[in-house]
Parts: structure tokens; sequence; C-alpha cells
């Protein structure tokens, strides 16, 4: 991880990151490169048992898709952030994050051993006290996983590009943790995980 300034962060390829926003404050992801996926969970900074729940936020919006005006409900129907801006339209909520044993099962056994989402927020969700018990169903900001005629839902080439980015205001304190995706085996990195950039701004900027 290269820190630029203290308000910007670039986070490797494949590697996590983690932060509390306080109310008010703004954080946007830029996707440096295209086409990469950021896994993300969200917290109540005070509370963490207080967290992301994407039944709630599906049912508060009414779709599955993220984009602007978009807010992040909590299991207790409460706001944790919103989505103020949005440069690429549409981001999943349902597909989920990798992990050794999904890629295990989805692409052969040889995968193993690869790194995956599930690994960065244990290790990242670690210096919070969090453990498995805590992952709940996550938001894939960039990820493109469209809803087949039948139901299915495939994970296709990415509708971001360089430079795009999105926005989301803290609607109290929130503990965000993200994992950059280190997926290789389908489309959703171009088969190439790249860089991002986390920059929080207050309230006044």
């Amino acid at each position: 991880m290269n820190t630029v300034d203290p308000s910007k962060t670039v986070v490797a390829a494949r590697a996590a990151w983690s932060a509390v926003i306080r109310a008010g404050d703004t954080l946007t992801i830029t996707d440096l490169h295209g086409n990469q996926a950021v896994d993300f969970l969200v917290y109540d900074a005070h509370d963490t048992s207080v967290r992301y729940s994407a039944p709630d936020t599906i049912q508060a919006q009414g779709g599955i898709f993220l984009t602007t005006g978009s807010v992040l409900m909590s299991g207790e129907h409460t706001p944790l952030m919103t989505v103020t801006a949005d440069a690429v339209g549409r981001h999943d909520t349902v597909g989920g994050a990798c992990s050794k044993e999904s890629n295990t099962l989805r692409y052969g056994h040889h995968t193993y051993a690869q790194h995956a989402c599930v690994d960065n927020f244990l290790a990242e969700g670690a210096k919070y006290g969090l453990g498995k018990r805590d992952l709940v169903s996550n938001i894939n900001w960039y990820m493109n996983v469209p809803v087949e005629r039948d139901g299915t839902l495939g994970i296709v080439d990415g509708l971001s590009a360089p430079g795009l980015s999105l926005s989301l205001r803290a609607d109290r304190d929130v503990l965000v943790l993200i994992s950059n995706c280190p997926q290789i085996n389908n489309p959703c990195n171009g088969f190439e995980p790249t860089a991002v950039q986390m920059t929080v701004t207050g309230a006044g900027a």
C-alpha cells in the first residue's frame, strides 16, 4: 500500500484497506486503470454488530444494482452510507466475495492456494476484532453481474474505465473494509488485478 497524502491512499492490486469514515465525510473510490472490482463492507464504527445488509439495501431501493442516490442500509434498516456520485452507473450487490472454497468449486482445486477477497476481509477485519462470523454479503463496486433471462447471474467484463470514480457519504461514523479483488479466473478484473485509490474528504471540503 502506497500512501500519497493523508487523504489519498493507493491500494495495490490484491491488497486490503480499511478506515473509519466520520459522519458527513466522503469516501471516493477511483478505478485507476479500469475494470477492477472492489469488494466492500461497512459497519457502524461504534457498534460493529450494526452492519451492511444486502437484503435491507435492495428492499429499500427496489433493485439489486447501486448507483447515485443508493443508501447502504444496516440490518436494523438504518442508513450507513449514501452514494452521492457515480461515474459508472451500476454496481453489484449479489455476487459476493471470492474465497478459496468458491474458487475451488468454480475453477478447480488447483486454484485453492490463490489469494481471495475473504482472506483480505479476515486479515483487515482482525485489526478491529472482527472474525469470520462478522462477514456478510458484500458490495462489489465496479463489478458487472448481469441477471440473465433465466435468472442466472453472469460475471462479465466491467463497465468502468481508467479514472472513473464513485463517492459515498458517511451517514454516521462507519468502519469500511475493502478488498481490492485478487480474482484472476473470471473477467471481473480483466484477468489482471490493478490498483485503486481511496480519497477521504471532510464535510466542508
